[in-house]
């Protein structure tokens, strides 16, 4: 079932990178309900990992959506359902653990875009990328009050401080982009372990003239060469053109942990 409306392929490759012992990340490719999801999970050994697959595994259960309003509201709530269940980890545990969330929804030739905390999601249309998301950071909030400049921020000591994430609080904290999903239009989602390395322009470079599984491993080469210094999770969508001989119906795989 292709509910985008239009051809579309995609794929996710994940890896604990070159410094970790375990991959807190997870991530989701269901294009047949129209999510896809990554999830960076925080709270030190056997519980980072534990808030992210939690988040995963509930939005695993939304099914076929009637409607997009119908998606959007069945996302919300398996999202909550997730976060009382990482609550209770926690206070079971005695610890707080969390995780990000970054999801593309697509359905009925429209997207949203939902996040919470410092994964991304990130557009390429017409050849040029930016950023539809917006850091849940202190560093961003510094940034968006004028207190810092842009070079201040790549070296500031708490840039990895994030301020919203799912399972840290009984309310959810998410924000959302929402427009038309346009022929040619690539998704890449990514949690952080990618964009330490890796710049937006090489983002870009490296997704526009390859297959979604090509560029979702070439982005993962990339940071393992940089040393990838955390876990890295990226999941790429891209929508089909019928102007440049894209495949008439949809195709995806999913990729590896």
């Amino acid at each position: 079932m292709n509910n985008v409306a239009l051809p579309f392929e995609s794929f996710g490759v994940s890896h604990k990178g070159c410094v970790r012992e375990l991959n807190e990340d997870s991530y989701l490719v269901e294009p047949e309900t129209g999510l896809w999801v990554v999830a960076d999970g925080m709270g030190g050994h056997d519980a980072g990992e534990v808030a992210s697959a939690s988040i995963v595994d509930h939005l695993a259960t939304i099914g076929i959506a009637s409607s997009a309003p119908d998606l959007r509201a069945r996302f919300e709530d398996r999202l909550s359902r997730a976060n009382a269940e990482i609550r209770r980890i926690s206070q079971s545990r005695g610890v707080t653990i969390g995780s990000t969330v970054a999801a593309l929804l697509a359905m009925d030739g429209r997207f949203a875009c939902l996040w919470a905390g410092d994964s991304r999601v990130y557009l390429i249309r017409n050849g040029s990328i930016s950023q539809i998301s917006k850091d849940h950071t202190e560093v961003q909030e510094l940034l968006d009050k004028g207190m810092i400049s842009a070079a201040e921020a790549l070296a500031w000591p708490r840039r990895n401080v994030i301020t919203h994430a799912v399972g840290v609080s009984d309310e959810i904290v998410i924000d959302f982009q929402q427009g038309e999903i346009m022929p040619g239009d690539i998704f890449v989602l990514s949690t952080d372990g990618l964009t330490a390395h890796v710049t937006d322009a090489e983002i870009e470079a490296a997704t526009v003239s390859a297959t979604p599984q090509a560029a979702c491993e070439n982005l993962l080469q990339m940071v393992l060469a940089r040393g990838g210094t955390d876990n890295v999770t990226i999941v790429l969508v891209k929508i089909g053109d019928g102007r440049n001989g894209a495949n008439p119906g949809p195709s995806t795989a999913e990729g590896r942990d």
